[in-house]
């Protein structure tokens, strides 16, 4: 079986994190996982404290922990990009699985969409949407008809995300299931995420096993 976690974030692009991409491989690796999804908080007041002169470099910001972990990543370790987006006018978090950096670069300002918008963009561009911790407080349950998927075990130790409600909301609505660590710091590493029988290689993959549900939560 293959470890795998879907929910990582560094401190090269998440302003709340506190633990470096080359940190957080080395702890990936001894904690015995295979690979990792970096999905990075994307959201208005993150980018615009960056104060960058142009969407490139807004989009660069962003990427900075992916592109490091996966220079850090030795061979065999998986690093694939993701997203841990907040739409304006909600606190709401959604991951996204099959974001490219060619994606990003093109389509600027994602937090501005509203969610039905939103949701339209990213399947016609194969991306899939997870709700993360759906039932922690201040945050509301997005309509199903707008998600594939929903974060059913969150192994953050520093909230409540009161998993077994998100379990019971996905099952509800006969939504794919995910679950990760949302590491933020050297304590969250391996607190939870996927095993599979077969590796995870690509985004391709990934939302294969996600979407067929082919995979144990750890």
């Amino acid at each position: 079986m293959y470890k795998f976690d879907t929910h990582v974030h560094t401190s090269e692009s998440s302003n709340c994190a506190h633990m470096d991409a080359e940190t957080m491989i080395g702890l990936y690796i001894k904690a015995g996982y295979g690979g990792l999804c970096v999905t990075d908080h994307y959201d208005k007041g993150t980018f615009l404290a960056r104060g960058c002169s142009s969407w490139r470099g807004y989009a660069d910001r962003f990427l900075a922990g992916y592109r490091k972990a996966k220079d850090c990543a030795p061979a065999g370790f998986v690093v694939l990009l993701g997203a841990e987006i907040r739409l304006e006018g909600s606190f709401n978090d959604y991951l996204l699985y099959g974001v490219t950096e060619d994606f990003l670069y093109n389509n600027p300002s994602l937090y501005d969409y509203d969610m039905k918008s939103f949701h339209k963009l990213a399947h016609d561009n194969g991306i899939l949407i997870f709700q993360a911790h759906p039932f922690r407080p201040m945050m509301t349950r997005q309509k199903p008809e707008y998600l594939d998927g929903v974060e059913v075990l969150n192994g953050n130790p520093r909230h409540d995300s009161r998993n077994d409600l998100a379990y019971e909301f996905a099952k509800k609505h006969k939504l794919a299931m995910s679950a990760g660590s949302d590491a933020h710091e050297t304590e969250d590493v391996g607190r939870s995420g996927i095993m599979t029988k077969n590796k995870i290689k690509d985004l391709a993959t990934l939302k294969s096993v996600l979407t067929e549900g082919a995979f144990e939560i750890i």
